[in-house]
């Protein structure tokens, strides 16, 4: 009895303490979507796969986990967003500037970054297969 008790308890705490997940604001992805303008937002887990963002200001966004695959990024800013294990693959982001963002884990497989900057920007463990970087600015963090 003492045993199933202690278990229980010890289940219940581990679930009371883990930090909870962090999920995207609707009302900032319908105001990214509407007007290309959110910054500082809350995106975090967003579905943003195929979105026309040409020209956004995503500037300190937090887009951690949020998929952006086949986005267009073109001229975005995205100047200190946490983008950190976010998808995107397949993304078009010439002339976006993502200067000291935070790209760790990011999944940038067959992505298209011509003339990005890139200044300060952290790419710890990220999939660049296939990236084309052409003309991009860097003096990040890579390992």
């Amino acid at each position: 009895m003492k045993l199933e008790i202690l278990a229980t308890t010890a289940l219940l705490s581990t679930i009371a303490f883990t930090t909870p997940a962090q999920a995207a604001n609707p009302a900032h992805v319908r105001q990214l979507l509407a007007t290309r303008s959110c910054a500082g937002c809350n995106l975090a887990g967003a579905n943003l796969q195929q979105a026309h963002l040409i020209g956004a200001d995503l500037r300190n966004a937090n887009l951690a986990g949020a998929n952006l695959k086949s986005a267009n990024l073109e001229g975005a800013d995205l100047t200190g967003a946490n983008l950190k294990g976010a998808n995107l693959s397949d993304v078009f982001a010439s002339d976006a500037s993502l200067t000291g963002t935070n790209l760790t884990g990011v999944k940038l497989t067959n992505a298209e970054l011509h003339n990005a900057d890139l200044e300060g920007a952290i790419l710890a463990n990220a999939d660049l297969r296939g990236a084309i970087l052409n003309g991009a600015l860097y003096g990040g963090y890579v390992r």
